[in-house]
């Protein structure tokens, strides 16, 4: 089980780790404001976000894994719906949990729009992380949400496709801790990745974002 002490360096160490997806996210940012677009589709219209706006980026475009029941799930099963897609493991004690939570409570204040969400969990502990581990922990934050999991090299090869880092990190005892990217992508209902969420950006911040790309 990991300390609190753990789980502060867990989230420090997350933050250093994902220089390389700030630096591609800052690199994005900085595009004009014009509508963007997205190769082989129409211009896609500039909206103002909290989260960092990232459509047009090269990467977070593939995504296969199998759910907590065993179903091979992609990107494509969850068209027409806004996709947050969030890495990480069910023993991490606390930046996981609360991104969920979040998101569980983004749902709710969208009243009818909130099914028109879809929460996707990555875990990148699939040695700990069984579907049945994956179904309950899922289960307790928001029954809509889909937990994903594969073999070592999948969650690598998924983690790399979206520029996600994570490792783990020993523990007293023989166990161990995972260090891991703190932040969630967003996907619109048409399947583009639009949005990189910083964690602590709030449940405010983050209604706004998601009832925007819902409208557009």
């Amino acid at each position: 089980m990991s300390t609190p002490d753990t789980g502060r360096r867990s989230l420090l160490r997350a933050a250093g780790g994902f220089t390389a997806t700030a630096f591609a996210i800052a690199s994005l940012a900085s595009l004009s404001a014009c509508d963007k677009h997205v190769p082989g589709g129409p211009p896609i219209p500039k909206l103002k976000f909290n989260a960092v706006d990232i459509t047009g980026a090269d990467y977070a475009r593939q995504l296969a894994l199998k759910d907590f029941d065993g179903k091979q799930r992609t990107l494509a099963d969850f068209k027409g719906k806004v996709v947050f897609v969030f890495f990480g493991f069910t023993q991490c004690p606390d930046v996981c949990p609360t991104t969920m939570a979040e998101l569980a409570e983004v749902r709710r204040r969208l009243g009818a729009d909130g099914s028109k969400v879809q929460g996707v969990f990555v875990s990148v502990d699939p040695e700990r992380d069984t579907p049945e581990v994956l179904k309950a922990y899922l289960g307790n934050l928001d029954a809509s949400f889909v937990g994903l999991t594969g073999s070592l090299d999948q969650v690598d090869a998924t983690a790399r496709e979206f520029k996600v880092f994570y490792q783990k990190v020993p523990t007293p005892g023989g166990s161990y801790t995972l260090d891991h990217t703190a932040g969630a992508y967003v996907f619109d209902p048409a399947g583009r990745v639009r949005l990189f969420v910083r964690y602590g950006l709030g449940v405010d911040a983050l209604t706004s974002d998601l009832r925007q790309l819902l409208a557009s």
